[in-house]
C-alpha cells in the first residue's frame, strides 16, 4: 500500500473517501503539523492513487489492507484514526477492531449508511454559485460543481489541489468492482455495541447532500466523549469548505487525544 509518512509521535492514520486518494488528507497536514508530536500516515486505499487494487473486491477487503498496514507499520503502537467520507467508515471499523489500541477517532463528512438509498440527506443546495470562479477551472469546473456549496477562488484551489488528482489517478474499473460490494458486513458499532469512550470528532455538513448529517447523529450516543458539529455552507469536502473551522475543531481534538495518553 503507496503511504506518506510525515512527522514524528504518535501515530496518526488518515483515511481518505471513496475515488480520490491521499492529497484529500493532505490538506489537514498543516494543522496536524502546527499541533505536533504526531506521526502522520497517509495511505492510498487500494485501487486509489498509488496503490493498486490487487484482489480487493469489497469494504471488508479495505479493512483487511488497512489493518494489515497498521500492524506492519504501527506494530501494537497507541494510535489515532482520522477517516473523510468512505474513509470515515473504514475508520470508525478499524477504531472499534483496535479498540485497546486506539487512543482516539475523528471522521469528517463520515459515512454511516452506505446503501446511498437508505441515507437521510438534505436536497442538493448552492448557497453561492460564481460562474467565474467555474470558467477559471476547465476541465475540472463538473467534478467541482458537483461537490461545492459556496464557489470560491479559494475553495477552488483546495478542490485542485488536494481532490482533482486524486478523481484522475483513480482505477475506475477497481472502484465499481468495490462499488458492488459497498457496505461494511456488520456496521462497527453494532458489532462492538459497549460505548466508545475515547476522544471522537464528529464533522458533518448542513448542505451535505452525499452523506447528510442525521445519519451521523443518529450513532451519537455510541460515542460519550465525542464532540458533534454540522458545518452551515458546508457540503461533502467539509474541511476544504470550512478549513478555519474545521482545523480548529481537529486541533481541538488531537488535544483532548494527547491528554489522555
Amino acid at each position: 500500500m503507496h503511504i506518506v509518512e510525515r512527522g514524528s509521535g504518535t501515530p496518526l492514520v488518515l483515511l481518505h473517501g471513496f475515488g480520490v486518494d491521499h492529497r484529500m488528507s493532505l490538506a489537514l497536514d498543516p494543522v496536524i503539523d502546527a499541533v505536533g508530536g504526531w506521526r502522520r500516515l497517509y495511505p492510498d486505499l487500494l485501487g486509489h492513487g498509488g496503490t493498486p487494487v490487487g484482489d480487493v473486491a469489497s469494504a471488508e477487503d479495505l479493512v483487511t489492507a488497512v489493518a494489515s498496514e497498521v500492524r506492519e507499520r504501527i506494530d501494537g503502537q497507541p494510535f489515532a484514526v482520522l477517516g473523510s467520507s468512505y474513509g470515515g467508515m473504514i475508520a470508525r471499523r478499524i477504531a472499534h477492531d483496535f479498540r485497546d489500541q486506539v487512543l482516539g477517532l475523528a471522521v469528517i463528512a463520515p459515512v454511516f449508511i452506505a446503501d446511498r438509498a437508505r441515507r437521510d440527506v438534505p436536497a442538493r443546495l448552492v448557497l453561492s454559485e460564481d460562474p467565474a470562479v467555474l470558467a477559471r477551472l476547465g476541465d475540472a469546473s463538473e467534478d467541482y460543481a458537483e461537490m461545492a456549496v459556496v464557489h470560491s477562488l479559494e475553495n477552488a484551489r483546495a478542490f485542485v489541489e488536494h481532490v482533482q488528482p486524486g478523481l484522475m489517478a483513480a482505477d475506475q474499473d477497481a472502484l465499481a468492482r468495490i462499488a458492488e460490494q459497498y457496505e461494511l458486513a456488520q456496521e462497527p458499532e453494532a458489532a462492538s455495541p459497549e460505548p466508545f469512550t475515547q476522544s471522537t470528532l464528529i464533522i458533518t455538513g448542513r448542505q451535505d447532500h452525499v452523506v447528510g448529517y442525521r445519519d451521523a447523529w443518529a450513532s451519537v450516543e455510541h460515542y460519550p466523549r465525542a464532540t458533534f458539529c454540522v458545518l452551515d455552507a458546508t457540503g461533502h469536502n467539509a474541511h476544504l469548505d470550512r478549513p478555519t473551522v474545521t482545523g480548529a475543531l481537529v486541533t481541538d481534538w488531537l488535544e483532548r487525544v494527547a491528554a489522555t495518553q
